[in-house]
């Protein structure tokens, strides 16, 4: 069974074609919290919004959530801020906020609902009252072909600060459904609608399959009462008690594992014995109680041929711990500069034999492997993240050429280590591990004593073809 087999069984079970739909809602659906949120903080942080302004926004927010205020009037007070501005600027912006902000905010169950639907070829759309802007960005990560929402108007290029109505709210929520759903032959009887609100009742009605997900007090009461099945996310959002008390303690598990390594490092004469004992306990322990499951395909090729160069995704602030959990002794890691400067892990790093570089200044980075090629011919493996930063998302950016020259040089093969899940324990930007199951793929070592320089380009290209197709894989 997958990660999320339980979630999804429904759904996998169930028929598939097009004739079926999923219809999702945005805010506390597919994302935690509210994404206009985000939006709202970058235009008074950026000086698109006065504090006069941000008054009146908080001000019409609240008179709706306490129902005082119609969407209709909330969002005709809430967008008159964008007059004038030119939409194609506002586009590079949504762009910024979804990556820095809003893409670590996607619940990993409601990834896998989506790609649970689009799997069996149903009819996916997001379905929410927010603006194209908010959406647009999440809908593309998830693969989600169609997109009903709430349009502002546009003349010239530039906002006029009204919204074109019939908004995508209530009733107009089940208004889009039926219209896309008359242009794509959809079933509404065999079709799932999946929000929070009971103020979607208008589409839950219409659908055979409602499915209220992190439901708010009036929709959890509805559903208990019509027998409809509700789901709630902890993945995502503020963090639990419990879920601070692991990380500290995953975190601080670190000091023990010192503790172990050290005198075994003085008492046998090695302080690579010493590390390898701090890197081996400190997986173990850091994951048990952080409550992270370790699941690893082809483990095998993690031992197969050592010295090697192991690459990995860097999905996660997790990464070092489990990539400590896998590879267990006689490695070395390579980090950026900024690394060496981390209270906590930075003293480790530097005992470790960390190579560290400076992402800022090519010829510096390129200097700095050199001792790594010599740890690589004298048996110790290197581990190194080829896209050179975390990524937001699931999927792999760039590869730089650093690890496949390394490799090359000291006549090594490259070890792809996929993480799957990673982003689903720790995303970017987040403090606190949520408890997870991570799965690994560990691919068989590539030789890379016939590469040649001039076809370094394609090697790389073949081995990122590798992680996409890993991690699009069910």
């Amino acid at each position: 069974m997958s990660m999320h087999g339980a979630l999804t069984r429904e759904i996998d079970e169930g028929p598939a074609g097009p004739e079926v739909a999923a219809f999702f809602d945005l805010d506390r659906t597919l994302l935690a919290g509210y994404s206009a949120s985000a939006f709202v903080r970058d235009d008074f942080v950026n000086g698109y919004m006065g504090i006069g302004s941000l008054v009146d926004t908080l001000a019409a927010a609240t008179r709706f959530q306490l129902g005082r205020l119609d969407f209709s009037g909330f969002m005709t007070r809430t967008v008159m801020r964008f007059r004038g501005r030119a939409e194609d600027e506002f586009q590079q912006t949504a762009e910024t906020i979804f990556r820095e902000r809003l893409a670590s905010e996607i619940y990993p169950e409601s990834r896998a609902l989506v790609e649970a639907h689009l799997r069996k070829g149903h009819t996916v759309a997001v379905v929410s009252s927010a603006t194209r802007y908010q959406i647009d960005p999440v809908a593309r990560e998830l693969g989600i072909p169609h997109v009903l929402c709430t349009e502002l108007e546009v003349r010239k290029g530039r906002f006029t600060g009204a919204v074109i109505h019939p908004s995508c709210y209530g009733e107009g929520k089940a208004v889009a459904a039926r219209t896309i759903a008359r242009a794509k032959g959809v079933d509404m009887a065999r079709s799932y609608f999946y929000t929070d609100s009971h103020e979607d009742l208008p589409l839950l009605e219409i659908v055979g399959y409602p499915r209220p997900l992190n439901a708010n007090a009036a929709l959890a009461e509805i559903a208990a009462k019509r027998g409809w099945p509700v789901k709630r996310f902890t993945s995502r959002g503020t963090p639990g008690a419990l879920e601070v008390v692991r990380t500290s303690l995953a975190v601080g598990s670190l000091v023990p594992s010192l503790l172990l390594g050290v005198p075994a490092g003085v008492l046998s004469g090695s302080w690579q014995r010493a590390i390898n004992v701090i890197i081996s306990t400190w997986g173990e322990l850091g994951t048990a109680l952080a409550k992270v499951d370790v699941r690893v395909r082809g483990e095998e090729h993690l031992w197969e041929h050592r010295p090697a160069v192991f690459i990995f995704n860097h999905q996660s602030g997790i990464d070092m711990l489990l990539l400590c959990r896998l590879l267990r002794r006689d490695i070395v890691g390579v980090a950026k500069q900024e690394v060496r400067r981390n209270p906590f892990f930075g003293p480790f790093m530097i005992l470790a034999g960390t190579v560290f570089i400076d992402r800022l200044h090519r010829e510096r980075a390129v200097a700095a492997l050199a001792p790594a090629v010599e740890t690589l011919r004298q048996g110790v493996s290197i581990v190194i993240a080829p896209e050179g930063t975390r990524s937001t998302t699931p999927k792999p950016g760039k590869f730089k050429k650093g690890a496949f020259h390394l490799a090359m040089a000291a006549g090594v093969p490259i070890v792809p280590i996929v993480f799957k899940n990673a982003l689903d324990a720790l995303p970017k930007h987040g403090v606190f591990v949520h408890p997870a199951t991570v799965e690994v793929v560990v691919h068989p070592p590539i030789p890379t004593t016939h590469w040649k320089t001039a076809d370094l380009e394609t090697e790389i290209e073949a081995i990122h073809r590798w992680y996409d197709e890993t991690l699009s894989a069910g």
